[in-house]
């Protein structure tokens, strides 16, 4: 394979950048419909048939007959990119049997096989002597004195002419007008030869005579008769095997898409068509090499068959030419760091109808598993990933993608029906010139600034500042992936003057779809794509795409853009995971008479998906934990939890089951697809205890710092004025700075805390049963529950809630140090200018002041102790005085910032405000 990165490559760099190999597998199967189809087609009483392991045959059994009947020496084969001739030793072989067959001996066959059908060039020197050592050695396993009879393979290095003198010119053309011009010709055919290797184009000249000049000056004594065989001799020898026409050309080319300017002019200059990639230019360029009744070779990868770029290549080949037979293989089937997903395939230099394919798409796990898989398909071609396919049903469906596993009547239905994109109005979102500046997540924000509300653009003229952001996301089916938001406070005005101030550029899109509900996806997946109902109030990124129509209209398309019906449509408009607007808008809508019960299926799903997305905190439409319900015991609480996800799953996976039905139904698609759902494609979650206990920790903090209340549901505060009302069964940590140490020292500890929260919530009774279940949960270390919860809190609860929170948290750790001297959290919300003048005073001097007492403590224990004693004591001491010291030094630190009584605007964000205090926060990973 050959793969090549984002970076141009130079001339010089493009043999290592792309020869690497092609798999044994591979290359058999591609001689075996090449050549061995060739010649299968021109002798029909051959048996070669039998003998090719990857020969693929019709259904029907019945191979195509040429009437041309051929002698082995013509079934000549060209690679134009040879790398060390892995085509050129299989084809060796698979020529011996026709050979053989024919009539010849074997020590004849392999010297008429070197002198009459082999051929090749690579830019590379080292792959040329590497390639005809190959086709050697390989001569000398059916003739083991071949090495005597002096033939040589026809595999070069490609030359280039860039420094052939005038004086050598001349000698050669010996006063010849004639030898002169042709000698020229090739010369400026082949100059930067080394660059662009055999996509060179070499115009017609007379090479009998410039061999035979070659010949008359053989034995010349002359001072250029050296330098003429030695540079213009092989020159020549080039042009003619790019001048020449082959039975077969079979490569693996180069992949490679960024180029350095000279090749870039050259290809748009020659090859503007088929620019998108180099391999695609070799796609094009060989079929120049192949006679007219010939075949091409490939393995490149897949993304000719489907994407833009490569739509005029699909078209020329449809027009003209045909796919004989491809096997498209799994994503990384290659190798697991493959850059790119890879087909191999055979094309006809005539128009041919009809195509064998094989679909290894769904199997993974390497080469090998798709050597199986082709077997199998050749075996027992009703398998299910064998087709037969007709390259004109190709052209109905928008874009032109090989669709092979498209049947007839699929491909019918784009012409028949109308599309998505005649029903919406489609649109690429807001580009903002700085996202860090005008993008958040909602819980970054002062929210009593924010509105999810707003109808149209006037709503904007408003007090409030932030709206909710549609910015794609996770794989996540019908609601959910709210957490942006973007200032738009007068349609966007503080974005547009700063993309006048700094010349960031901006977009978006036309005023009327603005806040106008929609449905959304993804532009890029790592796998099935997944559509999402928003209601009025959002504007759109780049990267969330989006659909406009009326409410009435979103919930069925919805219902159908879920569907595994849209899937399989989508897996030919779209098959590389990058799904863009013109690609799902391009679907077919058949809604027939069913669009109540579509409709239905829909709003259900809408609204399974939602109770769940709004079960957890990051939701902001998020009421209260779910496991505080009413009951003294959190493990019954989970046991309802669990039931409640369990059956909500169960619905929403019966719910999509029975929308597939439907869609599957009016399709008629039933020979093609089933309704079943696979359980990771139903996107709402299924209790976990680790995480919902680390969500309740998570949800207990938020209590503490007053963003959550017990006595009211949703956010208590996130900003705006404080209402000290809103809390009266559980009461706040007044200054919101509440302590994480390894030892309860203060009265707010964290620890201490959480237990007042569990006993409020569940009562004192059933205490330290809930506190024994929850440190289970957390599976921290810990002779007792609040030792596991007071490890959890140390070590892990500040990276669950980075995690939770997109590394933008809310609750900022103040932290001394890998030694755990001082810890404490603070609610950004409730920040003030002289909240870490309080961290200072309050808690880190309280700090130092009990390290102190503990120290001098362990020092009146040590010196009475026994022996035994006094190591483990020796190692308290020893940790005491390391975090006392860490403390010391984290004092300074703050103490700066302490005295700078420093405000933040929470409208900066997390990122900004959050580095103003670096220095004394806990890095976020």
């Amino acid at each position: 394979m050959k793969v090549i990165g984002k970076k141009s490559i130079k001339a010089q760099d493009i043999p290592a950048a792309t020869q690497l190999f092609t798999t044994d597998w591979v290359v058999r199967y591609i001689i075996d419909n090449s050549v061995g189809r060739y010649w299968i087609e021109r002798n029909p009483e051959s048996n070669l048939k039998n003998e090719l392991e990857y020969f693929v045959t019709p259904k029907d059994g019945v191979i195509p007959q040429v009437n041309e009947k051929i002698t082995p020496e013509q079934l000549t084969v060209f690679d134009p990119c040879m790398g060390s001739a892995h085509f050129g030793v299989y084809t060796f072989d698979v020529l011996e049997k026709i050979y053989t067959e024919y009539g010849y001996t074997e020590r004849e066959a392999a010297a008429s096989i070197v002198q009459n059908n082999l051929f090749g060039l690579d830019i590379d020197e080292r792959a040329a002597q590497l390639a005809s050592f190959a086709i050697m050695m390989k001569a000398m396993q059916y003739d083991r004195r071949f090495l005597k009879r002096g033939i040589q393979p026809h595999f070069y290095e490609i030359k280039e002419s860039n420094h052939v003198d005038s004086f050598t010119i001349d000698y050669f053309a010996n006063g010849s007008d004639k030898l002169k011009k042709d000698i020229q010709s090739i010369i400026d055919d082949t100059r930067d030869a080394k660059e662009y290797g055999s996509i060179i184009q070499i115009k017609p000249v007379d090479f009998d005579a410039l061999f035979a000049r070659f010949a008359e000056i053989e034995n010349d004594v002359d001072l250029y008769r050296d330098t003429a065989l030695g540079t213009l001799l092989p020159l020549v020898r080039e042009a003619k095997i790019l001048s020449d026409k082959y039975a077969v050309v079979a490569t693996n080319p180069p992949y490679l898409n960024k180029f350095d300017a000279k090749l870039k002019k050259y290809i748009v200059d020659n090859y503007a068509d088929y620019k998108g990639d180099l391999f695609s230019v070799f796609i094009y360029r060989d079929f120049g090499f192949c006679e007219r009744n010939g075949y091409s070779g490939f393995m490149t990868p897949n993304v000719w068959m489907f994407i833009k770029s490569h739509e005029g290549l699909r078209n020329y080949i449809y027009s003209s030419k045909g796919i004989v037979t491809l096997v498209q293989m799994a994503k990384g089937a290659f190798f697991s760091e493959a850059t790119v997903d890879v087909c191999a395939f055979v094309l006809s230099n005539w128009k041919n109808e009809k195509g064998l394919y094989i679909r290894l798409e769904d199997f993974k796990g390497g080469m090998e598993v798709q050597r199986k898989k082709v077997k199998e398909a050749l075996a027992t071609q009703d398998c299910g990933f064998f087709f037969e396919s007709s390259q004109s049903n190709f052209s109905k469906i928008p874009g032109s993608p090989v669709a092979y596993w498209a049947s007839e009547k699929v491909a019918k239905s784009f012409v028949e029906n109308s599309l998505l994109s005649d029903l919406v109005q489609s649109s690429v979102g807001i580009q903002s010139g700085d996202n860090d500046k005008f993008i958040h997540f909602w819980w970054e924000i002062d929210i009593e600034k924010f509105s999810s509300s707003a109808n149209t653009v006037d709503d904007s003229y408003s007090s409030y500042k932030w709206y909710p952001y549609n910015k794609g996301g996770l794989y996540r089916k019908w609601y959910g992936n709210d957490d942006s938001v973007i200032d738009w406070q007068n349609d966007g005005e503080d974005i547009k003057r700063n993309s006048e101030v700094t010349g960031h550029h901006y977009q978006q899109y036309k005023d009327e779809l603005k806040f106008k509900p929609l449905v959304t996806w993804s532009r890029i997946s790592s796998g099935n794509p997944a559509f999402r109902y928003k209601d009025h109030g959002y504007l759109s990124d780049m990267a969330g795409f989006s659909m406009y129509c009326s409410r009435e209209k979103l919930k069925p398309i919805l219902a159908f853009c879920n569907s595994n019906v849209a899937r399989f449509y989508l897996s030919f408009l779209s098959p590389t995971l990058n799904f863009m607007v013109g690609q799902v808008t391009s679907m077919p809508l058949i809604i027939q008479d069913k669009e109540g019960p579509i409709t239905n299926a829909a709003e259900s799903a809408l609204s399974i998906s939602k109770k769940d997305w709004d079960a957890f905190e990051t939701s902001w439409d998020f009421q209260k934990h779910p496991l505080i319900c009413n009951t003294r015991m959190i493990k019954d609480a989970f046991i309802h939890w669990k039931e409640e996800c369990s059956a909500r799953f169960n619905k929403l996976k019966a719910n999509e089951e029975e929308l597939n039905r439907i869609f599957i139904d009016i399709y008629g698609l039933q020979d093609e697809l089933t309704p079943e759902e696979e359980d990771k494609d139903v996107t709402v979650r299924k209790a976990d205890l680790g995480r919902d206990i680390r969500s309740f920790v998570s949800y207990s903090v938020g209590c503490m710092m007053g963003r959550y209340s017990l006595d009211v549901d949703g956010l208590a505060y996130a900003g705006g004025n404080w209402d000290g009302s809103k809390y009266k069964t559980f009461i706040p940590d007044k200054d919101v700075i509440i302590p994480i140490t390894d030892d309860e020292y203060f009265t707010d500890d964290i620890v201490g805390r959480f237990v007042e929260f569990v006993r409020t919530v569940y009562g004192e009774g059933t205490l330290e049963e809930n506190l024994k279940f929850i440190a289970d949960a957390l599976g921290e270390k810990g002779a007792t529950s609040r030792e596991v919860i007071r490890n959890y809190f140390i070590k892990d609860f500040y990276k669950d809630h980075c995690k939770i929170y997109q590394k933008r948290p809310i609750y900022w750790l103040f932290d001394s140090g890998k030694k755990n001297g001082f810890k404490c959290l603070v609610y950004m919300h409730r920040y003030q200018p002289d909240t870490i003048a309080r961290i200072r005073t309050d808690y880190v001097h309280e700090q130092q002041a009990r390290y102190r007492t503990a120290i001098s403590g362990l020092e009146r224990q040590i010196n009475g102790a026994p022996t035994s004693e006094r190591v483990r004591l020796n190692k308290l001491m020893t940790k005491l005085k390391d975090q006392a010291e860490e403390t010391r030094l984290y004092e300074e630190k703050i103490h700066h910032l302490a005295d700078q009584m420093i405000e933040i605007d929470l409208d900066d964000g997390v990122k900004h405000n959050y580095a103003i205090f670096q220095d004394v926060l806990a890095k976020i990973k």
